[in-house]
């Protein structure tokens, strides 16, 4: 049996929080209906925060509801305080996600917060999770680089990820925030975090400003990373820090995984629709490679 790599889709959240065009909640909920066909087992829903501030996520847990029941697929919503907790655990999730970063500087822009404060928001959610058999998983922003302070060391990450691991993360994602990172510094990222921590509770994000996601995806994989984030499309980017483009593409990551002859689940066919679709329904080019190629030779 190959090796399995679980892919979480980010799109629905990540994704389109960046979009300038804000879709509707049947659009949305479209979306997420097409990425159900495709053999995904983890699908970011949205966000649980004001619509004020992100009216892209506005009504995430009114979208969650109308989802259709699916135990094959893990929904999750991002609950960045206790009243988003509040909210999803209303609408029947399983598992929340909470955010910080590596960067103070990019905390505070972030979140509006330093990451002591993050931790004390999280301290009530974590609680509440507990006390109702919720998973939580964490997210930490800027690994390498971050917008306004430059190089970060990894171990900060390290003491970061521990803090989220120690108040009850399931598993931690580790963000490429800005996409400015290469192989080398990558594996210099994971070996200090590898040295501290097991493989098992870190995921990887990575953008894909310079075209380096695959690379970086590739170096995670050679040290041993089995979980990774991903955006069907490469729909998104980073609001806080300039130029930062999309996720990588899952179309691009499914194609790495499976030329390397890791399972993923995914059925192509779904996937390349689902990917379609977003992209007709946003007017926007898709910058994944694969999906350039693939239409190509699957057009007459």
């Amino acid at each position: 049996m190959n090796d399995f790599v679980k892919i979480v889709e980010v799109g629905p959240r990540d994704g389109l929080q960046n979009e300038k065009i804000p879709l509707t909640l049947e659009q949305r909920k479209d979306f997420i209906l097409d990425l159900m066909q495709t053999g995904l087992k983890s699908i970011e829903v949205g966000s649980c925060v004001s619509a004020k501030w992100v009216p892209q996520m506005a009504d995430s847990d009114v979208l969650f509801n109308q989802l259709p029941q699916d135990h094959n697929i893990q929904f999750s919503l991002l609950t960045p305080n206790l009243k988003g907790f509040e909210s999803a655990l209303a609408v029947g999730c399983k598992e929340v996600a909470v955010f910080t970063a590596a960067s103070e500087s990019f905390t505070r822009k972030n979140i509006n917060c330093s990451i002591d404060e993050s931790f004390e928001k999280f301290a009530d959610v974590m609680a509440a999770a507990k006390a109702n058999d919720i998973k939580v998983r964490g997210y930490v922003s800027c690994m390498v680089d971050c917008p306004y302070e430059g190089a970060i060391d990894p171990q900060q990450v390290v003491k970061v990820s521990k803090r989220l691991l120690d108040m009850g993360c399931y598993e931690v994602s580790l963000g490429e925030t800005i996409g400015t990172a290469t192989p080398d510094r990558i594996k210099k990222v994971w070996e200090v975090c590898l040295a501290e921590l097991d493989s098992q509770v870190l995921a990887g994000h990575f953008h894909n400003t310079y075209g380096m996601a695959i690379a970086n995806i590739y170096q995670s994989l050679t040290q041993g990373i089995r979980v990774f984030d991903s955006s069907i499309a490469g729909l998104g980017g980073c609001p806080y820090a300039k130029g930062a483009s999309g996720n990588v593409a899952t179309e691009d990551l499914y194609y790495l995984l499976s030329k390397m002859g890791f399972e993923t689940g995914i059925n192509l066919d779904a996937l390349m629709q689902a990917s379609r679709n977003i992209s007709q329904v946003l007017t926007r080019n898709n910058p994944s490679n694969y999906a350039h190629a693939y239409w190509q030779n699957n057009c007459a």
